[in-house]
């Protein structure tokens, strides 16, 4: 079995669209959530998202722009960010055994809701030849195996929020088990589009916006509403460990626990079970116990039952231990980005042991006495021991995928 480390990160986010620039607004608790932008946003009674403040012409010429969705734009600048951050070089033969896992729950959504809007509204005969490559789920992962030449496996996960943890922890096993030995594995989604934000809103998951619309987003609190739909990217570069300390890489971290499961309940109701499972597949996996993580980003969606339920799990993982633990949802600052959001939450996870700060639940102020234990409120803490850190990810369709990183030493 192989030690994989962490050597290179990159982030596109409602909060700033770099690691540095976002792990900073974390800690401030700052928000990206705000008044939607788009022109439709008057036929919304969810008028609020997390948008990312991206120019596609600051990163592409304006003929390749054209070839993209917005959400692989969106990876392969992260990507971009990564690879520059790891400082890694691979020769042809290198590439065979380097390989790109992506999750993203809707893939080029926004060329699908554009293209329908050109047809059914606008009555066009003739669409862009483009648009099957734009869609198609695999298209970002497919686009950073072309842009880094990476011929090793190629893989794109589907599971909706947890989509992105899938891919991560499926790289991870990748490296491990002996079949690649880098991996570019995250996730990306861009799907702040009309119909798909009416079908959100139709189900009554979508947060009401607040009086200060950047606190509308509010886990774990008594009078939470739900949560703000988001979009962005993180990249991560995964690399098998004797090979970055041969080389002299910065080594973020060293992911070591990998836990998956599915509820086998209901396509939307979260299961305390799947959930306690997955922590604990993750835990047994890492060969830690409760008493070895430091900071839990939890996956804090600011729904009524996920809340409690993900409390519960942690509690029935953790025992008394679980009251001891920093438990955040950074989803109060940058929303819930569905299929990228694992990812995202990863970078925050690996920079709070990095800086040794954990980032906070901003806009918890009345704490729901379901979920009592200690969410970080209001803004973040610094001069933490931060040793271990765990991300959970738990997703509609009953994917529930936990990852665990440990310092390097």
């Amino acid at each position: 079995m192989r030690r994989v480390a962490i050597t290179g990160m990159g982030v596109i986010s409602p909060v700033e669209n770099t690691k540095e620039e976002f792990f900073n607004n974390l800690l401030e608790g700052k928000s990206g959530i705000k008044r939607l932008s788009a022109p439709f946003a008057d036929l919304l009674t969810t008028k609020i998202a997390a948008e990312v403040d991206f120019s596609p012409e600051e990163h592409f010429t304006k003929k390749i722009a054209r070839t993209l969705d917005r959400v692989s734009q969106f990876a392969l600048v992260a990507a971009s960010q990564a690879w520059e951050d790891a400082g890694l070089e691979l020769d042809e033969e290198e590439k065979k055994r380097a390989g790109v896992y992506i999750g993203t729950g809707m893939g080029g959504a926004r060329t699908i809701e554009d293209t329908y809007m050109q047809v059914y509204k606008n009555q066009v005969k003739r669409v862009s030849p483009l648009t099957v490559v734009m869609i198609m789920n695999n298209a970002p992962a497919s686009h950073l195996s072309i842009q880094y030449g990476f011929r090793g496996p190629c893989l794109t996960f589907s599971t909706a929020c947890s989509s992105s943890a899938v891919a991560i922890g499926e790289a991870f096993r990748q490296i491990k088990d002996g079949y690649a030995d880098v991996m570019l594995a995250g996730g990306a989604e861009s799907l702040l589009g009309l119909v798909i934000i009416m079908s959100w809103q139709s189900i009554g998951t979508l947060a009401h916006e607040a009086e200060d619309p950047s606190t509308s987003c509010r886990p774990f609190s008594l009078d939470r509403t739900g949560f703000v739909l988001g979009e962005g990217a993180a990249i991560f570069v995964l690399e098998k460990m004797d090979r970055a300390k041969a080389r002299g890489a910065r080594i973020y971290g060293e992911l070591v626990g990998y836990g998956s499961t599915a509820d086998a309940t209901h396509i939307a109701r979260p299961s305390l079970e799947g959930q306690a499972r997955a922590i604990s597949l993750a835990l047994a996996e890492a060969r830690l116990g409760p008493g070895d993580i430091d900071y839990i980003n939890a996956h804090g969606t600011a729904t009524v039952l996920n809340d409690i339920v993900e409390t519960q799990a942690i509690k029935k993982v953790f025992g008394q231990r679980a009251y001891e633990i920093p438990v955040s949802s950074t989803k109060s600052m940058h929303g819930h980005l569905l299929g990228a959001t694992g990812a995202v939450e990863l970078v925050a996870s690996v920079l709070a042991m990095t800086y040794q700060a954990v980032p906070p639940t901003a806009t918890l102020m009345a704490p729901d006495p379901e979920c009592d234990l200690d969410y970080v409120p209001g803004k973040g803490r610094t001069g933490q021991n931060i040793r271990t850190v765990m991300s959970n990810s738990f997703s509609f369709g009953g994917t529930n995928a936990v990852l665990i990183v440990r310092k390097y030493e």
